[in-house]
């Protein structure tokens, strides 16, 4: 394990850290990872209760730049009283691998051990990274006292996973016409379709084209879809779009303390299925709705209602 930097501010003091992934490590999948190092930012006292903290496929340890509401002192996550860990997801190159949100759990464990943390206080994670927090859980039950899952469930949902296969097809398409990068900024533009709700879009954008033929609406979803392709490598994006559709986690199997918070209008991660995980996990604390006109992107646009989800799972309020 290497430190590279540590920065100090007025509301964080964040250290990085490489960790050495053992050459033997191998993906559910049979596939080798296609790197040998973790990387991890540390927020705050090793020594204070330890949080990991993980968001969407396009998160990363960057805890401060993506979820900024929610970290920090006097924060949800406040950093007067705990210590939270950041990750990126493997891989971190423009590779493709064919991992699972477990493959991610079990890096995590092999991290945490580099770092000397036996146990976690809490795994606090929304969209992908509450997937890779439920197969934590699952995983290495001994080493998690709470577990905050925010617009995920134990399995994704059919109508999703369809969505996401017509957009590695994309990808795929224009990767075989030299053209990757507009072919991702083709699946992001669907992607974030599915992110949001219909009444919001209904609300921001009424209707009508202009003499280009395109919508409010269009011009919104280019802008986004073309932002993308500089945050993110196409080929590392199918094969987290991928590792979405792998998870497979056995509610019965988790033992922490569980809390739940599901958006109604979320497409992506539907009610009913994180009502289903409710009734099948043996130590549920709660579930809550998050209503939101903003759907699977709720976590990052409703600040208050999440901070108030957060503070009651680590607060046991």
């Amino acid at each position: 394990m290497r430190a590279l930097r540590q920065d100090v501010r007025p509301t964080a003091r964040w250290e990085d850290f490489l960790v050495d992934v053992p050459g033997e490590f191998c993906c559910e999948s049979g596939d080798p990872l296609p790197e040998s190092q973790l990387r991890l930012r540390v927020f705050g006292d090793l020594r204070r209760p330890v949080i990991v903290v993980a968001g969407g496929i396009s998160s990363g340890r960057c805890l401060d730049a993506w979820w900024s509401d929610q970290i920090g002192e006097g924060a949800a996550i406040d950093l007067t009283r705990y210590c939270a860990i950041g990750f990126d997801f493997s891989p971190t190159e423009d590779r493709r691998v064919r991992l699972s949100p477990l493959d991610q759990a079990r890096l995590v464990v092999i991290a945490l051990d580099a770092l000397g943390v036996d146990r976690l206080f809490a795994w606090v994670g929304a969209s992908y990274g509450a997937m890779v927090g439920l197969a934590f859980a699952a995983e290495a039950p001994e080493r998690l006292e709470r577990l905050c899952v925010i617009s995920a469930a134990h399995k994704p949902a059919a109508l999703a996973r369809g969505w996401r296969g017509v957009q590695r097809r994309v990808v795929e398409f224009a990767i075989a016409q030299g053209v990757a990068e507009e072919g991702l900024s083709l699946a992001r533009q669907l992607a974030m379709i599915t992110y949001r709700s219909a009444e919001e879009f209904s609300a921001r954008f009424p209707g009508g084209v202009g003499v280009d033929g395109r919508s409010d609406l269009d011009r919104y979803l280019v802008s986004r879809g073309d932002a993308y392709v500089s945050a993110m490598a196409p080929q590392r994006w199918l094969s987290l779009s991928e590792a979405i559709d792998r998870l497979d986690v056995d509610p019965a199997r988790i033992r922490a303390e569980v809390t739940l918070a599901a958006c109604p209008t979320d497409q992506i991660a539907p009610i009913e299925t994180i009502q289903e995980l409710s009734r099948r996990l043996p130590n549920l604390r709660a579930l809550h709705e998050l209503p939101s006109l903003y759907g699977h992107d709720a976590f990052l646009k409703e600040p208050a209602q999440v901070a108030a989800i957060v503070r009651s799972c680590l607060e046991g309020a």
